[in-house]
């Protein structure tokens, strides 16, 4: 610890201890034209901070792809879809590569619904399918905007109905959470209640060959794993029509594993690519096949990793610095230019000649109001003592 006992206050003594020398006031000129620059210095300055924090913060995103080496994890597919027939007459199941039926990986919900949506439900769906039409067309431009902001209206459900028909139900709505094995497998909705055995099951469509099949459907939420935010599901939005009885409807789903570490979320999930395929079932002409909507599923080999990707500290603070020097010494030379300018044009011929005194221009004379020379021409009255 340093004690100073002499008669200068510490922070004189502080003072003499800088490095870099000063310029004692008396010898600094200030002038209008270096207030202005310096007032620009400190704009330019501060923005430039302001981006460097903000570009900073604002990291780049990272794609990496990598051997997908977790089999014993669990494949969560989400359903939610509406098909034009009553619950009654269609069946839903799950079967994978292992033969196990859906009794082993959840149960759906059948709800008895309408295929006609009310107004509101109507509009709430077509803002779906517009806007998940919208990113699939410009995710190119826009990938990065949705990983770190995302897109969670275009998740949103379709609102319960107010008012109902004076009719009987013609739709039956799919919906409910699976818990799959990570393997291939098939999702399907079909004519009849399917019969499950040992190996497999069967669905009792024979029942149903005289009643009208109409598998027009629509898919309100079909999605694997968690919602992450730039993960765009190709199916949600979409709406199927058909005026023609026996229709298949084929979807061949790539589901490819994600794990997603970003500042705001650490989760594993799945984004898929599908192909859609859709022909009329007709024996007599050659087109075999079972009526119905098939989701035929298989798993990609490899998983995406997504994850932010910083700059080193130091290196965003050599940067900042140099940024500041260098336009501290840009601004000065820019300075000492126009103020080198300056003086030339207060030294030129033309200022001279401006300044320069006129000789034949007569002199006033000028009086002092104190020394006034009286005039003796006019009488002076003495006053005596």
């Amino acid at each position: 610890m340093l004690r100073y006992r002499g008669k200068k206050k510490v922070i004189d003594r502080v003072k003499e201890f800088d490095a870099f020398p000063k310029v004692p006031e008396e010898y600094v000129d200030s002038t209008s034209v270096g207030g202005t620059f310096s007032v620009i210095t400190f704009f330019i300055v501060m923005w430039l901070v302001y981006s460097e924090v903000t570009y900073y913060l604002d990291s780049n995103l990272v794609f990496k792809f990598m051997p997908d080496i977790d089999m014993d994890e669990k494949l969560r597919i989400n359903i939610d879809m509406t098909v034009a027939m009553p619950c009654s007459n269609i069946g839903a199941d799950i079967l994978d590569s292992t033969s196990q039926s859906v009794f082993g990986f959840g149960e759906l919900q059948e709800e008895d619904t309408w295929f006609e949506l009310s107004q509101e439900q109507q509009d709430a769906f077509d803002a779906v399918k517009y806007l998940n039409s919208y990113l699939r067309e410009e995710y190119h431009s826009i990938w990065q905007l949705l990983w770190k902001k995302g897109h969670g209206s275009v998740r949103a459900t379709i609102p319960a109905r107010k008012s109902k028909p004076n009719r009987r139900p013609d739709a039956c709505r799919l919906h409910g959470v699976l818990t799959l094995n990570k393997v291939a497998g098939n999702f399907h909705i079909t004519a009849g209640k399917s019969l499950h055995l040992p190996r497999g099951h069967i669905h009792l469509n024979i029942l149903f060959d005289e009643t009208p099949q109409n598998f027009s459907h629509r898919i309100h939420r079909l999605s694997f794993g968690s919602p992450a935010n730039g993960i765009i599901y190709p199916l949600e939005g979409d709406l199927k029509i058909t005026n023609e009885e026996n229709m298949l409807f084929q979807y061949f789903i790539e589901v490819v594993p994600t794990d997603v570490d970003t500042t705001f979320e650490t989760i594993k999930t799945f984004q898929y690519s599908v192909k859609e395929l859709e022909r009329p079932i007709s024996h007599s002409k050659g087109s075999h096949g079972v009526p119905g909507v098939f989701f035929k599923y298989d798993m990609a080999a490899l998983k995406v990793k997504v994850y932010q990707e910083r700059e080193n500290v130091l290196q965003f603070t050599l940067r900042l610095f140099s940024i500041i020097g260098g336009i501290y010494v840009v601004i000065g030379f820019v300075n000492t230019v126009v103020l080198v300018i300056k003086n030339l044009f207060r030294q030129s011929p033309s200022a001279n000649v401006a300044q320069k005194p006129n000789y034949n221009a007569k002199i006033r004379p000028q009086t002092n109001p104190l020394l006034v020379t009286p005039d003796l021409s006019v009488p002076v009255d003495l006053v005596k003592p």
